[in-house]
Parts: structure tokens; sequence; C-alpha cells
């Protein structure tokens, strides 16, 4: 079994790293949707769904998995600015 180690970091650098990765998984999905010509994720994901895009379905399974990064960071971040 692997010991994790602690680190002390700042509550503002941990935001800011926080904020980078958002913008990179924003990014990511932006990508995704460019490459298929679309604007909205929803979109996508139901034309994915429902096989209106026949070859979409593991660029949507990517993109519902940063969606899901995305709401689980926030959250987090917004947890940790309550606690100041």
């Amino acid at each position: 079994m692997r010991k994790l180690t602690q680190v002390k970091i700042d509550k503002e650098n941990l935001v800011q790293l926080v904020d980078f990765k958002l913008g990179r998984l924003r990014k990511e999905i932006e990508k995704i949707l460019g490459k298929w010509s679309y604007s909205s994720s929803r979109k996508f994901l139901d034309d994915a769904k429902n096989g209106t895009l026949s070859e979409a379905e593991e660029d949507a399974i990517i993109l519902r998995n940063l969606e899901d990064e995305i709401d689980r960071l926030e959250h987090q971040k917004s947890n940790w600015l309550k606690q100041e």
C-alpha cells in the first residue's frame, strides 16, 4: 500500500491551480464540440445518444466525463471559498 504525502498549500494557490485545470477541461470540451461542429454540449450529447451522430459515442463519453470533473472541481472550489 502506498503512503500518501501531505503538502500544505495556500488556499489562493490551490484555487489558482483548480482554475487552471478548469480552463484546460473547458478547452478539451471546446475541442470535441468543434470537431463535430457543435456549440452546445447538451445538443451534442443528445445527438450522440439518439444516433444522429453515429460515430460520436467515444467523444460523448469523454465529454460527459469532462463535464463531471468540472462539476466536481467547481463544487470543491466553492466549498473551499465558503470556509474563508
